[in-house]
């Protein structure tokens, strides 16, 4: 899989040595250069814009979320509370599956609840039932697995086969949409229109006099809205033709499309040998701090590197073999003590970290790149560790 990071932008100035290692840095000027745009396209669209929770809740940003885009989505209760606490507007939740005892807080806090399939549905429609009786109000939703694969990487693919995400739509027949207020299609991952195009061509059809009674359409994220090569004008002229041509409101669900190049992740080099080649030890692990390089797998860009020099094998300070980040090119070996830094490391990364070995959590500090203002946000410390244990 390949990194997706357009350079380094304002971080080529940016100082490794203001923060504390490892450290992710978001900047501030960024992630408001991305709200806008995805403002802008909701706003010629007609559609609503949802910040996606799960690739990027930096919640000390939840204003600036607030005052560009229509809300949040959720994956589930934990995030549907975090949204309630801190960010603003609409909040969708939704889970492949839902357990009982956490549904009734779920349908309290959600302004739209997605299930995963129509048994789903059908098996908490007492819960439904009750939370209505109660006064509550939000609306209900059915993910749909188009068939329609687009995904680089299998793993990353809600549509390959036997997939868990979402209700096959060969099986959708009308009785499935009996209560449900919206469909839900979530199919790409970090991609342009084109796909987006072409799921849509592929699905509409199948959905010929199914959509007349439903309020809403979702298509969920992977969007790489803010990347410089997307065609968002004709993103545009596509959600106006769906939402006219079939009388629903259209949402997006971007995540990492709200925090792309706007974050890197700082770290040190703690000692370097030779084992056939030059090797460095960081106190970056990929397996505990950027999991996706090894899951996808992917190399992420170092910032600085060049294209002649000497080759070295980056890994991070866990027991595992694997614990590699890749192999980069520097100007000169480094040494023991030498700063370097990750690209596109806001989304995703920060909410997958983990303390395996007891690998320190890496601070997360805002930056902006205008005014060079620094602010350390947040630091982690032994009780993170132990506290997660018993």
């Amino acid at each position: 899989m390949q990194t997706q990071a357009a350079g380094p932008g304002a971080f080529a100035r940016f100082d490794l040595t203001r923060v504390p290692s490892p450290c992710f840095v978001v900047d501030e000027v960024a992630v408001t250069r991305n709200l806008a745009t995805l403002r802008d396209v909701g706003q010629r669209a007609g559609a609503k814009v949802l910040l996606a929770l799960k690739a990027f809740s930096m919640w000390s940003l939840a204003d600036l979320v607030g005052a560009h885009l229509d809300g949040v989505c959720a994956s589930g209760l934990w995030e549907a509370r975090l949204a309630r606490e801190h960010y603003h507007g609409h909040l969708t939740t939704y889970s492949p599956a839902y357990k009982r005892e956490d549904l009734p807080e779920i349908l309290r806090l959600s302004d739209s609840v997605i299930f995963n399939s129509p048994d789903q549905v059908a098996r908490f429609a007492d819960l439904i039932a009750a939370a209505r009786a109660q006064g509550q109000v939000f609306d209900i939703g059915l993910r749909l697995n188009p068939e329609h694969s687009e995904a680089e990487v299998a793993k990353y693919d809600p549509c390959q086969l036997g997939s868990r995400l979402g209700f096959p739509v060969s099986q959708l027949r009308p009785e499935h949409l009996e209560g449900i207020d919206g469909l839900h299609i979530h199919a790409l991952c970090e991609q342009g229109f084109e796909p987006l195009q072409r799921i849509w061509a592929s699905l509409e059809p199948r959905l010929e006099g199914l959509l007349g009674g439903l309020k809403w359409l979702n298509l969920g994220g992977g969007h790489h809205i803010t990347r410089a090569d997307y065609r968002i004008d004709d993103l545009v002229v596509l959600l106006r033709q769906i939402a006219e041509r079939h009388g629903v409101q259209v949402y997006l669900e971007p995540g990492e499309a709200i925090a792309l190049d706007a974050g890197i992740l700082v770290g040190e080099i703690l000692d370097t040998f030779d084992n056939a080649m030059p090797v460095a030890v960081t106190d970056i692990s990929a397996t505990c701090h950027m999991p996706d390089v090894i899951e996808a797998p992917y190399r992420p860009a170092m910032l600085g590197e060049g294209e002649a020099g000497v080759t070295v094998r980056i890994g991070g300070p866990s027991c595992l073999a694997g614990d590699i980040i890749g192999d980069y090119v520097f100007a000169a070996r480094p040494r023991a003590g030498d700063r370097i830094a990750f690209l596109d490391q806001a989304h995703y990364s920060m909410v997958k970290t983990n303390t395996f070995n007891g690998v320190p959590l890496p601070a997360i500090a805002l930056w902006n790149s205008d005014t060079g203002a620094l602010r350390l946000v947040r630091q982690f410390d032994y009780a993170d560790f132990r506290d997660r244990l018993s």
